[in-house]
């Protein structure tokens, strides 16, 4: 499985023709405590730079964006109840949406850990 970052803060983590999406560490401590999410329809196309799902912290709502183009075929429904997990595992267990890919040639548009983590860095 391979994962690629965003500078918009996504993780994506690529498992065949589907994909995982969610924020990285670095949002989530940047939102502080989250307290409501809002996911997609399975079924919605989502075009890269879309709003994919919306976070809100005590501190602001920030949106997540669709890091390449795909149909959302599920949500975590479990964020919706319990959207501080967003906090304990953001890279984990508080994935947002899987989407199956329409053009999987976006992935090399992305950062590897490596870049991303400079990226982050210089910020």
């Amino acid at each position: 499985m391979s994962t690629y970052y965003s500078e918009d803060h996504e993780w994506i983590s690529v498992d065949g023709d589907v994909a995982t999406v969610g924020i990285t560490d670095y949002a989530q401590s940047q939102l502080g405590d989250v307290v409501f999410v809002e996911l997609p329809e399975a079924g919605k196309n989502l075009s890269k730079g879309d709003e994919a799902a919306v976070v809100e912290s005590v501190k602001a709502a920030s949106e997540v964006y669709a890091p390449v183009d795909g149909e959302v075929v599920e949500a975590n429904a479990a964020l919706v109840d319990e959207p501080a997990k967003v906090n304990e595992d953001p890279q984990g267990a508080a994935w947002f949406i899987k989407i199956k890919l329409s053009n999987a040639s976006q992935l090399e548009e992305l950062m590897d850990e490596a870049a991303y983590k400079a990226y982050v860095d210089g910020l």
